[in-house]
């Protein structure tokens, strides 16, 4: 597993830059980047511990959980497996091999500036994907923030 970090500087408040990131529609236009007209969406119940989808327009994704929580300044997730047609898999060999990696996003405000700071693990065959993907997303969260 590999740890890919991003950084964006956004003229916004910390508080708006979280809302972009987490609330709907903006969610789905800045996840854009990872599945171009995927119709993403995040399904979560926002408590540390609890259950959080990542979804793609068909339903597919990941299981994941919340580690930490300190809004709007830190989230992280666990990502404990998979969604594939409606069913969830948290066992499979498959998905044992990257299971607990973690996804990561850091936020601090200066002078009405906002520093987001994201993380992810991931297995190097996802490595294009998350640099692609988190970088278009990042810049689209900088334009929807300001």
């Amino acid at each position: 597993m590999k740890t890919l970090q991003f950084t964006k500087e956004i003229k916004a408040p910390v508080q708006k830059v979280w809302s972009t990131l987490w609330n709907e529609p903006t969610y789905s236009q800045w996840t854009d980047a990872f599945n171009p007209g995927g119709g993403s969406k995040v399904e979560s119940d926002w408590k540390v511990g609890g259950k959080t989808l990542f979804l793609d327009g068909k339903g597919n994704g990941m299981v994941s959980t919340i580690k930490i929580k300190n809004e709007p300044y830190h989230i992280v997730f666990e990502h404990l497996g998979e969604v594939i047609d409606g069913k969830e898999d948290t066992t499979s060999e498959r998905v044992k091999s990257w299971a607990g990696s973690l996804e990561e996003y850091h936020l601090s405000e200066d002078n009405g500036i906002t520093k987001l700071k994201a993380s992810v693990q991931v297995g190097e065959e996802w490595e294009e994907v998350m640099n692609n993907g988190f970088t278009k997303g990042l810049e689209e969260v900088k334009k929807l923030s300001e």
